[in-house]
């Protein structure tokens, strides 16, 4: 396979998603296989326990998935504008095509998703469950908008979103009235606060989330004008987000949403994800600028032993919904009353073998559909 220094570095967007499928796919696999899914780290509540480094560390590198998913969908659709606009589509039809797609991304999570879920060898109590996909859809269809921007708009905007809902956190204090009466106030659930009863759920409120959506359109922007200046950019920013993590939580205020409860490593390491605190945003995303920068210089001979990676990367949707089937009959067959982390591993990677040829085989199906067949839209 000959690559071109262009090809390559766009590539690296398809192995940075492959990347965080499949520590998704881990993360999920906890849950299916091993039933030791951690509790959550949300802004009020008890923080998650954990029995082990490795059951940390296991949860920990998941991390990099959500914000991930959120920052590759907001590059994404500037890569797909552009593309789009060279072969003649109006600025109303690729406005469309984000709508559709966006409400396409939650009709899947409320009829197809959550059945997946419902399936759970250990157990699913919530009636209606409010997961990523409400989010990555709910913000592609506000993204329809916000792509009209220019980059240094969408950059100041990233940052009115980051600082301001931070400020509209409430004390953890509040949690327990937060929950009672979050059912009766679906607004908040959808687009603000995570919590509510085992009637309605919501892990993933679409606002919160958006900042990383909107952080991927500047990026986005940034590759088309120039594509080496732009991964330079990301090292270096990469690299700030670290040092100010560091900073932000060792400080311990504000930033944190809630203090740490410990002096250990793992007690520095785990954040606040739900809603995402300043210190996670800072943790997650500059550990994947830094990954994506290192995929887009990647050498052909490297590539070939990444390209893997890329084939789940590059049909994101299709493995999603097909992975929580396979972990959870996985599950069932295999492990029904669950096991150790340590011994979900094998599990994990066979669930990716599983995966692998009909991700391939499905990639190489929708890049022969026109451009405007439904195939598109997954």
């Amino acid at each position: 396979m000959n690559m071109n220094r262009q090809s390559t570095r766009l590539l690296s967007l398809d192995l940075l998603r492959g990347l965080i499928i499949v520590l998704m796919a881990l993360d999920h696999a906890s849950h299916f296989i091993a039933q030791q899914h951690s509790s959550g780290e949300y802004w009020g509540g008890p923080l998650p326990v954990y029995a082990d480094a490795l059951a940390f560390l296991t949860r920990l590198v998941t991390h990099l998935a959500a914000p991930g998913f959120f920052f590759l969908m907001g590059t994404g659709m500037i890569l797909l504008i552009e593309a789009r606009r060279k072969i003649g589509w109006s600025k109303w039809a690729i406005t469309r095509y984000f709508l559709i797609r966006g409400a396409l991304l939650i009709a899947l999570k409320f009829l197809i998703v959550n059945r997946a879920w419902e399936w759970s060898p250990g157990g699913w109590d919530l009636q209606t469950y409010i997961g990523v996909l409400f989010a990555l859809g709910g913000a592609m269809i506000i993204g329809s908008g916000l792509v009209w921007l220019k980059p240094s708009q969408l950059l100041a905007l990233t940052v009115v979103l980051v600082v301001g809902l931070a400020l509209l956190v409430p004390p953890s204090s509040q949690w327990g009235q937060i929950r009672s009466i979050a059912v009766n106030d679906v607004f908040n659930l959808l687009f603000i606060y995570p919590g509510g009863t085992l009637e309605l759920w919501s892990n993933y409120p679409i606002l919160p989330w958006l900042e990383f959506m909107t952080f991927g359109l500047v990026f986005g922007y940034w590759l088309i004008a120039d594509s080496a200046r732009a991964f330079k950019r990301a090292l270096y920013l990469g690299a700030a987000l670290l040092v100010l993590f560091i900073v932000v939580h060792g400080l311990n205020g504000f930033g944190n949403i809630r203090p740490r409860t410990g002096s250990t490593w793992i007690d520095f390491f785990n954040v606040v994800k739900y809603p995402p605190s300043i210190a996670f945003a800072l943790l997650t995303m500059g550990i994947n600028l830094i990954i994506l920068t290192v995929f887009a210089k990647v050498s052909e001979r490297a590539w070939r032993w990444l390209q893997p990676l890329a084939i789940f990367g590059q049909a994101p949707l299709f493995f999603y919904i097909l992975h929580l089937f396979v972990y959870a009959a996985l599950g069932h067959l295999l492990t029904p009353h669950g096991t150790s982390i340590a011994a979900m591993y094998p599990y994990w990677l066979l669930g990716l073998l599983i995966l692998f040829p009909l991700t391939w085989w499905y990639g190489r199906f929708k890049r022969r559909q026109p451009v405007t067949s439904i195939w598109r839209f997954f």
